[in-house]
């Protein structure tokens, strides 16, 4: 999987401040914010209506990342988020690593 930081898509590109939530949530199950969380649920409208100016330029390459970088399990529908988040919560739990 290819780091998000400094991802681009055409003439857009991930933001900066993006990055780290983005890893959060994919490589540690962290919860992401409201904006990623639309995102994620492949919910276009709310993540219009959530997203800053920045984020709201930039949305096309975000979503390329997710399409073309990230593990298809992690993202398209608030199942799959909710799937991916419970996954780590339970390695937690174990005390194992998710990614394994």
């Amino acid at each position: 999987m290819k780091n998000a930081s400094g991802y681009t898509f055409r003439e857009w590109r991930v933001p900066d401040h993006m990055v780290g939530g983005i890893r959060r949530y994919i490589e540690q199950g962290i919860p992401p914010g409201d904006f990623l969380t639309a995102v994620l649920d492949n919910d276009l409208k709310e993540a219009m209506g959530r997203a800053d100016d920045e984020n709201l330029r930039n949305l096309p390459a975000i979503l390329a990342y997710f399409y073309n970088e990230a593990p298809g399990l992690c993202w398209g529908s608030p199942k799959r988020r909710h799937a991916w988040l419970a996954k780590f919560a339970a390695a937690r739990r174990e005390g194992q690593d998710a990614n394994t």
